[in-house]
């Protein structure tokens, strides 16, 4: 780990899932960086734990519920999978977040990523966390090339036998973050001696590296934009269909809330809808 020897100061962030001890606390917080900045999800987080602190009472709360807690953090259906998974929790796993890579992907919501985080956040499992972020560092600072996606992975399985895992995906996440961005800070890199890339010079091989996520679509005029609009809308209690339909203006508005009843997000009760579980 000379990439990140003794700039552990300058990279670390003051996050308050970091080192929790609880693997339920680091479930919820991952679901909730699923394609979220970190600042737009630190209060959210301590207000969700202090609501549902543990899957049961996640499991045991009505969806409506926790669609409310979920609003301005944006992609509702990361709520629904995330009660879901509570509810798998409670019937298969004790009530616990269970720990193994497969157990984890096999509960809603949890993709490769997600999974290999939670692992080593609440395990130490020996797997590192590949993302866009972690990507730009192996490709410049480690192997100062383009690197193809099975590349990456073969870097990353280095890292992942250097014990710590936690350690290590937290300091390169938190690298990523500060300093080799898509627009790196090389000046005030710490590890600016020692880049790979620097030494090697040339272009930037990170763009034409592997992608390992997808880049985020605009939000303004997006679907999940309507969607959760829709949803804002029902917070409050049950609304007429028509009622809905004219609060949120919008010609896909029809559509997108058959989309949501479909998913099952929304119930329909002859002319009105409601949040799925909403008693009122």
């Amino acid at each position: 780990m000379r990439l990140l020897e003794g700039a552990k100061g300058e990279i670390a962030r003051d996050l308050p899932w970091i080192k929790h001890s609880d693997p339920w606390a680091i479930y919820v917080s991952e679901v909730m960086l699923q394609q979220t900045q970190v600042s737009r999800v630190v209060e959210p987080w301590a207000n969700f734990m202090k609501q549902f602190p543990t899957p049961s009472a996640l499991a045991h709360a009505p969806l409506a519920e926790v669609l409310v807690a979920w609003q301005g953090l944006g992609f509702a259906r990361r709520a629904r999978f995330l009660h879901e998974a509570a509810a798998v929790m409670v019937r298969d796993f004790g009530a616990r977040v269970p720990q193994s890579l497969a157990e984890l992907r096999s509960l809603p919501g949890i993709g490769e990523y997600s999974a290999a985080s939670i692992a080593s956040f609440a395990y130490g499992e020996p797997v590192i966390v590949l993302d866009t972020n972690v990507a730009r560092i192996l490709s410049r600072a480690i192997a100062g090339r383009t690197l193809s996606l099975s590349d990456l992975r073969e870097v990353a399985g280095y890292f992942g036998e250097l014990g710590e895992s936690a350690v290590v995906n937290q300091s390169l996440l938190d690298f990523g973050a500060k300093f080799c961005r898509a627009r790196p800070d090389c000046e005030s890199c710490p590890a600016r001696t020692s880049c790979a890339w620097k030494k090697v010079g040339g272009e930037d091989p990170a763009p034409n590296s592997a992608k390992v996520s997808k880049p985020q679509s605009p939000f303004q005029g997006s679907r999940r934009q309507l969607r959760g609009q829709i949803l804002k809308a029902l917070h409050h209690g049950p609304l007429l269909e028509r009622a809905v339909l004219k609060n949120v203006t919008d010609p896909r508005t029809s559509e997108v809330l058959v989309e949501l009843i479909t998913e099952g997000m929304v119930q329909k009760h002859g002319r009105s809808v409601r949040l799925a579980g909403d008693k009122r």
